[in-house]
């Protein structure tokens, strides 16, 4: 398994994953799949503004990424972002997700970045324990923000402070 910067290359199969939890899980909140060239400018826009996209890989295959990107859109909120982090449904339960969360953390440390937010649907138990297991304290709960699968579903906001800054 070797984790690197995404190439253009690698957007057929992060598409994959993307789908999978699209059709499958509560992980991502839209309804629609996406195609090769849609991940490619996603992973285009990401790296131009600065932001990592990391993929795993066994051989040639994308079996997970993670990556961040602001968290709002205001300069003040300029020292946050949110992440993402998905695993290949066959690989899920191995590891992984914590070495892409362990890699994703260290990138937004190194480059300055003073807050990681993560937004989980809040009956996600597996990634909520992965998430305090790796220091992220839980901060709130939307109740009944999205819809999925013909339900309503609660967002459940965790956030880890990277830095002991006490000023930008």
């Amino acid at each position: 398994m070797e984790l690197r910067d995404a190439l253009p290359t690698d957007a057929a199969g992060i598409a994959v994953i993307y789908n999978d939890a699209v059709a499958h899980t509560t992980a991502i909140w839209n309804d629609v799949t996406v195609d090769a060239t849609n991940r490619a400018a996603w992973i285009a826009d990401r790296q131009a503004s600065g932001f990592p996209v990391i993929v795993a890989v066994d051989g040639e295959e994308v079996v997970g990424y993670a990556s961040y990107g602001s968290w709002r859109a205001f300069d003040g909120y300029r020292f946050t972002v949110e992440h993402s982090v998905y695993v290949r449904a066959d690989q899920r339960g191995n590891g992984l997700g914590r070495t892409l969360m362990e890699a994703i953390i260290e990138r937004a440390h190194a480059g300055g970045i003073h807050v990681m937010v993560a937004g989980i649907e809040a009956r996600n138990e597996a990634s909520i324990r992965l998430h305090e297991k790796l220091g992220f304290e839980g901060v709130g709960t939307l109740s009944q923000v999205g819809a999925k699968f013909d339900a309503w579903l609660d967002l459940t906001f965790m956030q880890l402070v990277l830095d002991d800054r006490v000023a930008p």
